[in-house]
């Protein structure tokens, strides 16, 4: 991981997924799960994750902060230590379905965590006595959006960006203040790598204005790669969806690697590193939305090695899906995804596969249908 992030090669192209929802791991690991989420606890939920990273021979882990819920509302929905309410459907995966910040009077009261509270990296801790210098420890962080729209709505916060942005800037502020804060620690615990998670765009372009990206998003992204470049930790910026009206902004942050480069919104991983590649590594980008939910194993391998022959030259690709491995993620194709990484990623790559398959365009049968 550390190599090809310092866009070398490196024995073979290390394979690494941002999230891994327990359905696959359930249906591959099955001794590896048990009991209910509630029952397991936080510590719990990491033992499984590390178990079955260590089981499938990845080569980083994905450690988020130790949050606390404050109520339980019902046996779906809790409130958590920023006031957000969530659900829990059956997928096991929260969403937001409560902003706690109506007016900018709630906001004149707000008190955000403590990012300094004595359980915050427990976690962390634990990952890295049993991982570190062993695989590549990634803590996974956020720069200003994402809490901002989860605080105060998305559609709201957009409107704020138009009609009220001293509002928005406030509201940017309070976030980046807990969040700086949590990634300076991070690295001061031990994390080899750190990533903000926060999406920037949909699939068919990023959800602002390049204008309001650069305004209201940008500034907060820069101020998490120089907090890294403070701590000599590389760092990754994950976002989803269509980058290219924003992307070079994106690049001139700092940033070492743009994770996941999603296929189906136009993110060929070929044309990025082409384009950037003497500047940032690349990570992905196998798309799971469509090939890895629906495909055959047989489909998942070309892409494999089509992605490979793409973004795996001269080093500087991290092998990945297009997002996370979630829970309509059929698991023989995640199985034949990471098989087929390991087999055609060994360093030097096969210069005949390379020169096949990096003019194929395996996505384009998702796009036409």
């Amino acid at each position: 991981m550390m190599t090809a992030l310092r866009r070398e090669e490196p024995d073979r192209v290390p394979i690494f997924e941002l999230i891994i929802n327990e359905p696959v791991i359930k249906a591959l690991h099955p001794d590896l799960v048990s009991g209910t989420k509630y029952q397991r606890g936080s510590e719990g939920i990491y033992e499984i994750q590390a178990n079955f990273i260590e089981r499938e021979d990845l080569d980083a882990i994905v450690i988020f902060e130790d949050m606390r819920c404050e109520k339980w509302i019902d046996e779906e929905h809790y409130v958590d230590e920023w006031g957000i309410t969530w659900q829990i459907p059956p997928s096991g995966i929260p969403y937001v379905v409560a902003h706690p910040l109506q007016t900018e009077k709630d906001l004149d009261s707000y008190v955000a965590p403590d990012a300094e509270a004595d359980y915050r990296f427990d976690t962390l801790k634990t990952a890295v006595k049993r991982f570190k210098g062993e695989k590549a420890i990634i803590f996974l962080g956020h720069d200003a959006f994402e809490f901002s729209h989860y605080l105060r709505g998305l559609e709201n916060l957009l409107m704020d960006y138009m009609e009220n942005p001293d509002f928005a800037r406030r509201l940017a502020r309070v976030v980046m203040d807990y969040k700086r804060r949590i990634l300076e620690l991070a690295a001061e615990e031990g994390a080899d790598i750190l990533l903000t998670g926060d999406d920037y765009a949909y699939r068919q372009a990023p959800i602002m204005s390049p204008a309001h990206f650069r305004e209201f998003v940008l500034p907060y992204l820069k101020e998490c790669v120089d907090i890294s470049k403070a701590k000599g930790v590389p760092f990754i910026k994950h976002t989803d969806g269509n980058l290219w009206p924003i992307l070079d902004m994106i690049v001139d942050t700092g940033i070492d690697c743009l994770d996941p480069l999603e296929p189906i919104a136009g993110m060929d991983i070929g044309k990025v590193k082409e384009k950037y590649g003497d500047c940032i590594a690349v990570a992905g980008n196998v798309d799971c939305g469509e090939l890895l939910s629906r495909g055959t194993p047989e489909e998942v391998v070309e892409a494999v090695k089509e992605t490979i022959a793409k973004g795996s030259p001269g080093g500087g690709h991290i092998f990945a899906s297009s997002n996370s491995i979630h829970p309509a993620v059929k698991p023989e194709n995640y199985r034949a995804m990471v098989e087929a990484a390991k087999e055609f990623g060994q360093y030097p790559l096969d210069p005949k596969m390379v020169e096949e398959y990096r003019r194929k365009n395996y996505i384009a049968k998702y796009l036409a249908s």
